[in-house]
């Protein structure tokens, strides 16, 4: 099969930011979203995972809490003993503790704009007097949060100087670690001399990539330095390095990204010349590419070749097909294919239905919308906080006040806990629709509960 007569110039080249189905769905706001998964590790493969999300859902412990409280009594940042830390009695530093503690402040950053190189000092305090306690050593998480701590603070030579640190202490630098400093790096320049120092760098630990390069494509592709996505692959190949299916595919996408539609059939050729075959993640990118530019009927010859070469399309290939038909407002086609994959026996999952729903509600088509949510619901598929989202959010757009506030106690009776989003969204539309009343409601009732009490001012300043 000739992909290149399947993906003409035209074909989606002002590529938007959007929802890919990989289960990392949907951020509440209907006109972006992330960029594809390709297959590739998460690089949040540390045991904090999702910093983010462990901000979000921080509680301080109780020695945590007394941690952060002497660290705010603490007369000089500058002075390099601190004698409140070591003034506290019955803390017994942990890797659980240190966490909990630099979570903690990350969470105080989020509040507290004015103060963000004292927060930086403080935490290097910290993380210096816990190393200093018998029989501890810091974990690589601790470091990572440390960057990110400074990332936020702007202390980017400190990022820097820490990472020596990490080497010189025997830790390896892994695709976190580049990710966090390649985030942050801001411009071209600043960017490429990240890259350089990882490509030469001995203790990067690249792992599960094939070698430096792939980890390192990978990365930048997280952070969209497309520019720099081709550079690397040019030192790749004068290094003596050849490509492989992950190189390829993270080739593909830039050049998707880029427009460069002439590039991505010749990188697709180019894939079947060197013997490599295209794999899930390959065909996850080509469905998208075709969902996106609205051609059916191409992405239907696409499923029915990846049958005949033994490639059986799964869940997640037909829900990336049909998010991007929605994108394309081609909503029939989306039920075209939602019903085509429940005949070949591919059961459709709660990412799938959250989809089908999000595109019902972008395009006003509330009743539809609520006809699949309770079809997911009857077969099975728990709904979960951004199908929440999405309902309650095309209640709201119809003026459905009631029913939303019902859909948001209904989610926290069956153990879904609202997220940040789907509070800040009934908020806005309540207050847009002059409900403040029920809009304060809403906010005591959060807050009652413990959830993103540190962002209620945030929520406060929205606009009517």
């Amino acid at each position: 099969m000739n992909f290149a007569l399947v993906f003409t110039t035209n074909v989606v080249r002002k590529a938007y930011r959007f929802l890919f189905p990989s289960r990392k769905f949907c951020n509440g706001n209907f006109n972006s979203g992330d960029e594809p998964h390709l297959g590739f590790p998460h690089l949040e493969d540390d045991d904090i995972a999702s910093i983010d999300r462990v901000r979000s859902r921080f509680s301080e412990s109780g020695a945590a809490s007394r941690v952060l409280k002497a660290l705010q009594q603490e007369d000089s940042v500058f002075d390099t003993k601190s004698s409140a830390l070591d003034e506290l009695n019955n803390v017994r530093v942990s890797g659980l503790l240190v966490r909990d503690v630099l979570v903690g402040i990350l969470r105080n950053l989020s509040c507290d704009d004015n103060n963000k190189a004292r927060f930086a000092k403080l935490a290097y305090r910290f993380f210096l007097w816990s190393r200093e306690q018998e029989g501890f050593r810091h974990t690589v998480d601790s470091y990572h949060l440390l960057m990110k701590i400074f990332a936020e603070c702007g202390e980017y030579k400190a990022m820097w100087r820490l990472v020596d640190e990490m080497v010189q202490d025997g830790y390896p630098t892994t695709a976190r670690t580049f990710n966090l400093l390649i985030c942050s790096c801001g411009e071209a320049g600043l960017a490429k001399q990240a890259v350089v120092q990882f490509i030469k760098s001995k203790a990067f630990n690249y792992r599960p990539f094939k070698h430096s390069y792939n980890a390192i494509l990978n990365a930048l592709l997280g952070v969209k330095q497309y520019g720099l996505i081709e550079w690397v692959y040019e030192q790749m190949l004068e290094d003596g390095f050849s490509p492989d299916v992950v190189t390829y595919n993270v080739l593909m996408w830039t050049n998707y990204r880029l427009g460069k539609m002439d590039r991505f059939d010749r990188l697709f050729d180019e894939m079947a010349r060197d013997g490599l075959s295209p794999d899930l993640y390959t065909y996850n990118v080509l469905l998208h590419i075709l969902g996106r530019g609205n051609k059916p009927l191409a992405a239907l010859t696409t499923l029915n070749h990846m049958k005949e070469v033994g490639v059986e399309p799964s869940v997640i290939h037909f829900t990336t097909l049909i998010d991007g038909l929605s994108r394309a407002r081609n909503l029939e086609a989306c039920k075209y294919f939602l019903d085509e994959m429940v005949r070949v026996g591919c059961t459709p999952d709660v990412v799938c239905y959250t989809v089908m729903i999000t595109g019902y509600v972008v395009a006003g088509e509330l009743e539809k919308a609520k006809e699949m949510f309770r079809d997911m619901t009857s077969k099975g598929q728990l709904p979960n906080v951004f199908t929440y989202n999405s309902m309650i959010r095309g209640l709201c757009m119809a003026g459905e006040f009631r029913e939303a506030c019902w859909l948001l106690k209904e989610m926290e009776s069956r153990g879904c806990n609202p997220n940040f989003v789907v509070y800040s969204t009934l908020v806005s539309y309540l207050r847009k629709a002059g409900k403040l009343g029920e809009a304060r409601k809403v906010i005591r009732d959060m807050v009652k509960k413990g959830h993103y009490v540190h962002l209620v001012p945030k929520m406060m300043k929205y606009r009517r």
